[in-house]
């Protein structure tokens, strides 16, 4: 099998100058096979080019801050930071928060190839390109376990 026969073709993305509150809005409603929300989506130029990833991950890291220890944290008043944080970072860009350095792979790779990608760099969605260069879909780590499933129960 190759990546475009299990790829979820491109529903939405996002631009670097969206907001991070339009950015948690619209992958909050984007929903992708079986009614399943996104964790994680693109970010594409004007021009259709791929120009990083955001993640929940990359939200989680923008609202603690990172001058933080992990044993400063733990002597804070808990109540109510979260939303104070979220308030202080809802107006920041996309483009400063995003991955920019993303691992993609091509329509016509074999599925093994992105399971050595998944594996080795730890990834839970991984754009597919077409023959341009510019994405066409997305595979999502529980795409390839479906696939994985497919082949494991396929009867001779």
């Amino acid at each position: 099998m190759r990546a475009r026969e299990i790829m979820e073709p491109i529903k939405d993305v996002l631009r670097p100058d969206n907001t991070l509150k339009e950015a948690v809005n619209r992958m909050r409603v984007l929903q992708r096979g079986a009614g399943m929300g996104v964790k994680g989506m693109m970010v594409l130029d004007d021009e259709g080019r791929l120009v990083g990833m955001l993640s929940i991950k990359d939200i989680l890291k923008v609202i603690i801050p990172d001058y933080m220890t992990m044993s400063e944290l733990g002597e804070f008043a808990w109540d109510g930071m979260l939303e104070e944080m979220c308030k202080k970072v809802e107006g920041r860009r996309v483009s400063e928060i995003m991955t920019t350095d993303v691992i993609t792979v091509d329509e016509d790779a074999p599925l093994m190839e992105v399971a050595d990608l998944i594996v080795k760099h730890n990834l839970q969605r991984v754009p597919v390109t077409g023959k341009d260069g510019k994405p066409v879909g997305i595979i999502y780590v529980r795409d390839l376990y479906y696939a994985i499933v497919k082949a494991l129960l396929e009867e001779s």
